[in-house]
This record gives C-alpha cells, structure tokens and sequence, in this order.
C-alpha cells in the first residue's frame, strides 16, 4: 500500500462526507483510522475505502463501534 495516497485519499473521502478523521499507523501494509459521522456516511467512507485508491489494495476491513 502506498500510504501517502491512502492517507490523502482517506482525508478527501471523509472532508467528502463530512466525517471525523483521525489517522492512526500507517504504513506498506496497514492503516489505523477512526472516522465518526452519520452511519450511512461511515458506511460510504467504508465503501470508498474498500474500492480505494488505483495505487492502494484494501482487503479487510475491521470496523468497532465506540462505547
């Protein structure tokens, strides 16, 4: 994975969306985020992210509710 463009993909997605973003680790393999906004919105930004950028392959996603 190409962080950088996940990253400024991930941050156009969610200004897109108009959703939280915190980024967390990120580097050729993972990325940690946590996105707060409408669900069906963090539903979308979920979608985007799956499909992702042409440089960058998201095969999982993990997603947890906060308490």
């Amino acid at each position: 994975m190409q962080q950088e463009s996940f990253i400024e993909f991930a941050l156009h997605r969610a200004l897109r969306l108009e959703l939280e973003i915190n980024i967390g680790a990120c580097d050729e393999v993972s990325a940690a985020l946590s996105v707060k906004g409408q669900e069906d919105l963090v539903d979308a930004f979920e979608m985007a992210c799956s499909l992702g950028p042409y440089d960058c392959i998201i095969l999982d996603i993990e997603r947890k509710a906060l308490a």
